[in-house]
């Protein structure tokens, strides 16, 4: 697994699949999140979607979902 910050921003993000939540219910003030190899994520906002989207490596994304679930964020 490729855990490289700077690897993610090299990766060309023109052919990847963005998904919302499908608590979104139509709003149109949602993230949306896309795979990236090795684990990774990109996050964009749906409202401004040509704007630079974060990008995660897998263990921080881990380290974000745990700390949704556990109630911290």
């Amino acid at each position: 697994m490729n855990d490289r910050k700077a690897d993610l921003y090299d990766i060309d993000l023109t052919c990847v699949t963005w998904r919302k939540s499908s608590a979104s219910a139509g709003e149109h003030e949602c993230v949306e999140v896309a795979e990236l190899p090795g684990g990774g994520r990109a996050v964009r906002d749906s409202k401004n979607p040509q704007r630079e989207p974060l990008r995660f490596t897998a263990s921080e994304w881990a380290a974000f979902r745990a700390g949704v679930i556990a109630g911290e964020l």
